[in-house]
């Protein structure tokens, strides 16, 4: 998976837009429904298609959403298009016919691939998730099961016979801690901004910002400061974070505001275009939009201003000591 995705050749800004995914034309959105319905056909279920969702007589309904944004970014542009939208199709209906893995595994087995993720609150409803730890404005951790084909977002009904919720949670954060790092790019500009960015298929690469301080030794040899560190989390195939040591993370903070804001738009997973400060296991989050809508801007509170004076002053400090 790239850092940085390059648009392939599709049909330009200037044709009408499909009303629900403005990232397709007019043309391709209807390409794209016309596609998943053939899908369908194929698995020998006939669906009626709406705009971002397609039902079928049973009353079964399937988003689009997803797949939409998988298309979107996918390198190979539309001729990529059918071999994807099958592959989805027949993973959905496979998914949806067999039985519940929570009936079918072992205890031991389930509680083996558990792994906490991180959702941002569009689409999730927390209705069915009393237990959502909230991280920040807009961000919740939840527990999902980890299936061959599928992920699986656990209920507080489906968690409930599996065993005391904290002993869940450490089971999961245990087993995100044993992942391997897919990938790892620095972000380097000419004004001494660098950042790092984690990045992999897997569907729990933005939740290792749980267990950040093993992410950071990992990726790097280093440790975090008492200081902490910036993180962003776009989507859930990227996690990007900059160690906090000096006014570095001025540049730091104003590239990844840009990269976040990047890699949430029109992905598939996508979590939060913003940018955090954590410290000790807690984020507060740092970028936000402009009243219009249209732009960004950083926001910070007290205490990293204080922290940001308390680095001027060091640096300027040091820069004194050195002439």
């Amino acid at each position: 998976m790239g850092l940085f995705r390059r648009g392939p050749k599709r049909d330009g800004r200037d044709a009408p837009r499909d009303p629900e995914f403005s990232y397709f034309s007019a043309d391709e959105g209807a390409r794209f429904r016309g596609l998943v319905r053939e899908a369908f056909a194929e698995q020998g279920l006939e669906v009626t298609v709406y705009a971002d969702v397609v039902s079928d007589s049973a009353g079964r309904q399937f988003g689009l959403a997803n797949l939409a944004a998988v298309l979107h970014n996918d390198d190979r542009g539309p001729r990529g298009w059918p071999e994807l939208v099958r592959r989805h199709v027949g993973m959905v209906l496979r998914t949806m016919d067999a039985p519940s893995a929570l009936d079918t595994l072992p205890t031991e087995q389930i509680r083996a691939q558990l792994y906490p993720r991180v959702l941002g609150a569009e689409g999730f409803d927390p209705e069915n998730f009393g237990y959502a730890r909230p991280l920040a404005p807009g961000l919740y951790e939840i527990i999902a099961l980890d299936l061959p084909e599928s992920v699986m977002m656990l209920t507080d009904e489906a968690l409930e016979p599996l065993g005391d919720l904290q002993y869940l949670r450490d089971q999961a954060l245990y087993n995100l801690r044993g992942l391997p790092i897919e990938g790892h790019e620095s972000v380097k500009g000419d004004d001494g901004m660098r950042f790092e960015v984690i990045l992999g298929d897997s569907f729990y690469t933005a939740s290792r910002v749980l267990a950040l301080e093993s992410v950071v030794r990992e990726a790097t040899g280093e440790q975090l400061t008492p200081d902490g560190a910036l993180v962003a989390m776009p989507f859930r195939h990227q996690l990007a974070f900059h160690v906090i040591r000096d006014v570095g993370l001025i540049p730091a903070l104003n590239g990844m505001t840009a990269f976040a804001a990047s890699g949430y738009a029109d992905t598939p997973g996508a979590i939060s275009p913003y940018v955090y400060w954590w410290r000790d296991g807690t984020l507060t989050q740092l970028s936000d939009r402009d009243e219009d809508g249209e732009g960004l801007r950083i926001v910070v509170g007290e205490e990293f201003q204080d922290l940001l004076e308390r680095l001027v002053t060091e640096d300027r400090r040091r820069r004194s000591d050195d002439d």
